[in-house]
This record gives structure tokens, C-alpha cells and sequence, in this order.
């Protein structure tokens, strides 16, 4: 058994960048393609395990395999499915029914052989996939992780520091919701090095932000990325590089991910982002951050949105 194995399901744009993020962590020691396009998956694998012969790469053994590596891997990204491109319905959601079947096969495929790795899912809509590998399988629900609205996090935390000259590092605040057009950020705690949001204008010398712009921003995103060049995937590549090293570190950091609500923030019967606890068993615990009246309501009406996809969908 190889210490810090992880499976990639889905050797496609995400997948392949994926790979390339997971293996510049420096942090595992094995990573295996799987997808049935076998050639595609061992071609990536062989293309980037070339790369490990220079002197700034790890020693890594990345190569082509099956759902039978998942056996002894210790964490599981994936990625298959198909998702939006330009001239498609720019609504994440429209995947709903092909991605949910998707889901389905690759769990069915995945329990089989493990109950133990974590399993990070990106497919999209990611919320609404993720419900269906936590409710559907008797999977551990804190081994399934979403990656959710940590991407749109870090969009919010670059848009915000690059309008007051900031290491983007030293902006906090969450966007939280539905990876997708009804998510919502938690302005009332939002901060610069402490700093209240409302109050950074006047500190930094430079104009207020527009609250409305910023979220609409962040939301459009990967949509315009799509729209210049036909798909996303670096991005949602580091996203997952930072929930791997969160994993296998054990670093007890607090990340916005997307998992299925019992009650907490008055919301159940449902996948979507909220900070939580991320370390070696994946979600140690779910935060319920302080938002205000005006914030709960708009994560309340997130969740009332994706549920009604979901029974559309007869996820629910």
C-alpha cells in the first residue's frame, strides 16, 4: 500500500490540470488516471510523468488505471462528466440529470472497492452531485467533500485585494450557497487584516467596493472564462490542490466546501457550501459562522433554489 495515493476520475482538461496541480504539491506519492478513454488517460498520465525527471519535481509515479486502484487510494478526485460550453445554456444546473447519472455510476463503481478515500468532488452541479454521493451510498458523508464555492472564494478575495492594493492572502470572507447563480457572500464579516470591510475605503484611501458588482463578478466568472477560452480548469485545479494539502496535512483549516446540511444555518435535505473544518478525515466538523439577517436569508433561499432543481431533477 502507497502512502497518499489519490485516483483521478476523468482525464479531461480538469482532470489533466488537476493532475499537474496535485503532483506540484509535492504531496503524495502516487497518482493514477482513470476514464474510459483509456488511451486519453494514459497519455496524460505518461506526458506528465516524464516531467519528474528534472531536479524541481517530485518523484512521483503517475500512471493509467482502473476503478480497482481506489482500493488503497487514500483520496479520490472527480471530475468525469460533461460540462457546459460556449453556445450551451451558461447554467451549471442543465447538467443536472446526465451528471447525476454520471455520479451514480462512478460511486456504484468507486464502493465497490473502498469506503475509506476521501473523495473530492468538481463535477458539476457540483452541490446537487454531491448530495447524491452522500445520501445515496452509505458513504461516510464526511469522507465526500464538494469543492462548492472555494474557487469562488478565492475569485471574491483576488477581485477585493486587487482593489485596494492587497495581498489577496490577507482578505477574508466567504462566498457561500450554490456554486452557481444564487450563491452569496457573507459581507458583515468580510475583512482586510481585521479590517472591516465597510470601513477599508477610508483606511486604504481608495473607493468603496460595490458589494452588488463584486458578487455578480464572482458569479459571472467562469462563465467568462468559458466564453474566451471553451472551458475552465486551472482554477478548479488549484481548488483542489488546496483541499488535498488541507487532507494530508492534517491543517484543521476552515474552507468553504459544499456537503449536505442537517439543520445547521435552519437548512436540511440539501448539498451546499459553508465554512467548515477540512483535515485528515475530510469535514472534521461544520462551522455555522455568525451572518446576519439579511445573509441567512439569502443562503436559506439558495438552498430552497437548488432543492427545487433537485425535485425537478427526482433527486429528492
Amino acid at each position: 500500500m502507497i502512502k497518499n495515493k489519490v485516483c483521478i476520475i476523468g482525464a479531461g482538461m480538469v482532470g489533466a490540470a488537476t493532475m499537474i496541480a496535485i503532483l506540484n504539491t509535492g504531496l503524495v506519492a502516487e497518482i493514477v488516471m482513470i476514464d474510459q478513454n483509456e488511451e486519453r488517460a494514459e497519455g496524460e498520465a505518461i506526458d506528465a510523468f516524464h516531467t519528474t525527471s528534472f531536479t524541481y519535481m517530485p518523484n512521483v509515479l503517475i500512471r493509467k488505471g482502473s476503478y480497482e486502484d481506489c482500493k488503497d487510494a487514500q483520496i479520490i478526485v472527480m471530475t468525469a462528466g460533461p460540462s457546459i460550453k460556449p453556445g450551451d445554456n451558461m447554467d451549471r444546473r442543465v447538467l443536472t440529470k446526465i451528471n447525476a447519472e454520471v455520479t451514480r455510476s462512478v460511486m456504484s463503481q468507486i464502493t465497490v472497492h473502498t469506503k475509506e478515500a476521501i473523495i473530492i468532488f468538481v463535477s458539476n452541479p457540483v452541490d446537487i452531485v454531491t448530495y447524491i454521493a452522500q445520501n445515496e451510498f452509505h458513504y461516510p458523508r464526511n469522507k465526500i467533500i464538494g469543492s462548492g464555492t472555494l474557487l469562488d472564494t478565492a475569485r471574491m478575495r483576488r477581485i477585493i485585494g486587487e482593489h485596494f492594493l492587497i495581498d489577496t492572502k490577507n482578505v477574508h470572507g466567504y462566498i457561500l450557497g450554490e456554486h452557481g447563480r444564487t450563491s452569496m457572500a457573507t459581507w458583515s464579516s468580510c475583512n482586510i487584516g481585521g479590517i472591516p470591510i465597510a470601513e477599508c475605503s477610508e483606511k486604504f484611501e481608495k473607493p468603496a467596493i460595490n458589494q452588488e458588482e463584486v458578487l455578480k463578478e464572482v458569479v459571472d466568472a467562469g462563465i467568462q472564462i468559458i466564453m474566451k477560452k471553451g472551458y475552465t480548469n486551472f482554477g478548479i485545479a488549484e481548488t483542489v490542490a488546496r483541499l488535498i494539502k488541507a487532507i494530508t496535512l492534517h491543517e484543521l483549516s476552515v474552507l468553504p466546501i459544499s456537503t449536505t446540511l442537517e439543520g445547521e444555518y435552519g437548512i436540511q435535505n440539501v448539498a451546499l457550501s459553508v465554512p467548515c473544518i477540512i483535515g485528515q478525515h475530510g469535514i472534521e466538523r461544520i462551522l455555522q459562522v455568525p451572518l446576519n439577517e439579511a445573509e441567512l436569508e439569502s443562503l436559506k433561499q439558495s438552498a430552497e433554489s437548488l432543492k427545487e432543481t433537485m425535485r425537478e431533477a427526482g433527486v429528492l
